[in-house]
């Protein structure tokens, strides 16, 4: 590991089980918990010292997929799977909650759905279930004379996943011609997929295979040459862009580009025009583009703009015009155009300026309008141009806090924009909008079954809680009627707060079984992320992280001190990056929770960050900031949920994590839980479940991931008290 200086360990405390506070409580009969080894590990950085108790339970990715695990290896599966067995035996007595909970979520799925059909290149495409089963079918329909002809299924998902503990397909794409299909699948949890070509007219399988690719395909206007990107081995960053000629070995497979800046990451895609090929590279904070002609596979590739620190831009493509979106001087992005032959930013026209007030997200571009994806105090936004005369309209919603999105827009030669929307109360809807007459069709509605849900019987709300240095916070909230603002009702807080990734108000029928049991379910809008505009982002991130950790922690005083819930009844969660704002906020605010729970929590900032082979890390230095920097070092020590654990009393923490996971390593929380019940000095719950089997995005399939929503909820409504 770079700047890391390993120390031969100088104490070692082999222990499989003892008593600690958290133990001593014999009239709840608790289990006793596993107690991880120590090895005393000093990490030395800008001439201060860490000691990594717990350093030993990473596992390289060669010693985890050996056949006969060493005894290194078989030592960290055992304490993984002590832990397991601790959280089984103490959330035992709620297995018939948590098969109530799992039944009534599954049961408000409709299993036979289907996807509603998006057209392109003369075929409808969608998705569809089979009752019982985990993985769709994913079919088309020709289009002749305006009629759809016979189903074609392309992919069979229950025929491909079966007998497989992880089965995911990444991309899928069909060949201009209408007759080959390209695919990709991932059986382990990776990241790292296998291509496929299908014959669609014999449904044979050619024997075209690619392994450890990034799942994402592109077909050249050919017929018969693929793009499609490789990840780097170690650090599996998308750092090789290859061409692939149908027929021939993947070994003879063509480098096209290779990103050799470790902060890059690169991808390819075609233009909606099908007319070119794209190469982007991109990190945080630059992007550059490269363009081929599609109909000539093996042409010379220009860049548009050289990339340029600071600079971000994305291409589409019009007539003899590419449209540029960018923030090149224009903190919130605006919208340029450059002909294809002149395509530096000196070449740049301004098409729509920037604003201070609206973020423009993106673009949709049809022959006769321009629909634009924005985004004004917080809220989305689908605003219409008219190419002709340049009149506009924007598409009207209701609900305090909501999401609205363009998608599947694939046709250019079309009146019909087709868009999702969806609020804490509404279910997730497709529409049809015709831009001419501004009528609009509802497609479909997610269906949620059961009969007891009514959107008459929930409330939602959009307020605003003040930050410590007088930032205005939205908070979007959801409570079914009769939920009592006296202190004494539960809420759980949600926020993700990272990388600009706005977290907006959506509908969920899994949601439900919390708030029909009492609870409210709230999100924070937090600085990290990008709800309010780029400044939003830009005040959450490297030397200014700690906002996101404040703004959660004022939203929750705000609810607690305006009487939606209390202390006591107050509950935390978030993800990934958001778990590491879980456990930001469980050192900073403990006695503010009752219960938090950290979804695959990147927690161990200093370490991660400081080595550069692990996936993900290079990439990550303009989000966190380079603690080879000692001004980034002191700052990210100073939050690091791991390195920040004290000897003090925290809420009752559940944490999930996936043995497989490339992008939070396991070892992150389950090195965080061993300090946290080494230290921690009450008797409050600790417990993690390490998926064995999964990685970062938890079980494939349909139902099996609400096994560990049932879990979830399990443990927050038995803190509760709630057992039914």
């Amino acid at each position: 590991m770079k700047n890391i200086i390993p120390i031969i360990a100088v104490a070692a405390l082999t222990v499989t089980c003892g008593s600690n506070s958290e133990t001593e409580d014999l009239t709840n009969n608790m289990p006793t918990p596993p107690i991880a080894e120590k090895q005393e590990e000093l990490i030395i950085t800008h001439g201060d010292t860490i000691i990594d108790n717990y350093f030993w339970m990473r596992l390289s990715d060669e010693e985890k997929e050996a056949e006969n695990p060493s005894e290194k290896t078989q030592k960290v599966l055992d304490y993984l799977n002590a832990e397991n067995s601790y959280l089984e035996e103490v959330m035992k007595p709620t297995e018939p909650l948590q098969g109530e909970l799992y039944d009534e979520i599954v049961g408000r799925i409709k299993q036979d759905d289907e996807s509603v059909p998006v057209t392109k290149n003369g075929y409808s495409y969608y998705s569809r279930y089979e009752e019982g089963e985990d993985y769709g079918l994913h079919c088309r329909k020709q289009i002749v004379d305006g009629e759809t002809g016979e189903e074609e299924i392309m992919l069979n998902g229950p025929e491909l996943g079966k007998d497989q503990s992880y089965f995911a397909i990444g991309g899928s794409t069909v060949s201009e011609d209408n007759k080959l299909l390209a695919y990709s699948t991932d059986l382990v949890s990776r990241r790292q997929y296998t291509i496929h070509v299908k014959n669609l007219e014999t449904g044979e399988l050619l024997t075209d295979k690619i392994e450890n690719t990034s799942g994402s395909i592109t077909w050249a206007n050919d017929n018969k040459t693929i793009f499609y990107t490789k990840n780097d081995p170690v650090t599996l960053r998308s750092n090789q862009i290859y061409s692939h000629v149908l027929g021939t070995s993947s070994d003879q497979d063509k480098l096209i580009f290779e990103e050799k800046d470790e902060t890059y990451s690169c991808s390819v895609y075609k233009t909606k025009s099908r007319a070119y090929l794209m190469i982007e590279s991109y990190q945080t904070v630059s992007t550059e583009y490269r363009f081929l002609d599609a109909n000539n596979p093996t042409g010379e590739w220009k860049v548009i703009q050289p990339r340029e620190r600071n600079l971000e831009y994305s291409v589409d493509h019009y007539q003899d015009n590419f449209y540029i979106t960018t923030n090149l001087d224009a903190k919130n992005f605006r919208l340029m155009k450059t002909p294809v032959n002149k395509t530096g930013k000196e070449n740049w026209e301004e098409v729509i300026p920037h604003r201070e007030d609206v973020l423009l997200e993106g673009i949709d571009i049809f022959k006769n309008q321009l629909v634009i994806s924005e985004r004004k105090a917080g809220l989305t936004q689908i605003r219409i141009m008219n190419w002709a005369d340049d009149s506009e309209h924007y598409i009207e919603f209701n609900d305090p806090a909501y999401l609205a999105y363009t998608y599947g827009n694939r046709e250019f030669d079309t009146e019909t924009l087709r868009f999702g929307y969806t609020s804490l109360t509404t279910p997730s809807s497709v529409y049809d909008y015709n831009m001419s007459d501004q009528s609009k069709e509802l497609m479909k509605q997610q269906e949620v079954l059961g009969g007891k849900f009514d959107p008459n019987n929930y409330t939602s709300e959009r307020i605003f809680a003040e930050g410590r240095d007088g930032t205005q916070i939205p908070v979007s909230i959801v409570y079914k009627n009769g939920y009592k603002k006296d202190g004494n009702a539960p809420l759980l807080l949600y926020a993700y707060g990272s990388y600009g990734y706005s977290m907006d108000a959506s509908f969920s029928s899994v949601r439900l079984s919390l708030l029909d049991r009492g609870f409210a379910f709230a999100i924070a809008h937090i600085r990290g992320g990008q709800e309010m505009g780029r400044q939003w982002y830009e005040d959450g991130k490297l030397l200014k992280k700690k906002n996101t950790f404040y703004d959660f922690i004022d939203c929750g005083k705000y609810l607690v001190d305006n009487n939606y819930t209390s202390s006591e009844h107050l509950y935390a969660q978030g993800g990934s990056a958001g778990g590491l704002l879980m456990g930001a906020i469980s050192n900073m605010e403990p006695q503010l929770w009752n219960g938090v729970i950290a979804g695959v929590p990147f927690v161990d900032v200093i370490n991660t960050m400081l080595d550069e082979t692990i996936p993900l890390t290079t990439g990550e230095f303009d989000e966190w900031g380079n603690p080879k920097v000692k001004e980034y070092y002191d700052y990210i020590k100073s939050y690091s949920p791991y390195d920040n654990v004290e000897a003090k009393d925290y809420p009752n923490l559940l944490i999930t994590t996936g043995y497989w996971d490339s992008q939070v390593q396991y070892w992150e929380p389950a090195k965080w839980i061993a300090k946290l019940r080494d230290l921690k000095t009450d008797d409050n719950l600790l417990l993690m479940r390490c998926n064995m089997e999964v990685g970062h995005g938890g079980a494939s399939g349909r139902f099996e991931r609400y096994k560990e929503v049932a879990l979830e909820y399990a443990f927050l409504l038995d803190l509760e008290g709630i057992k039914e």
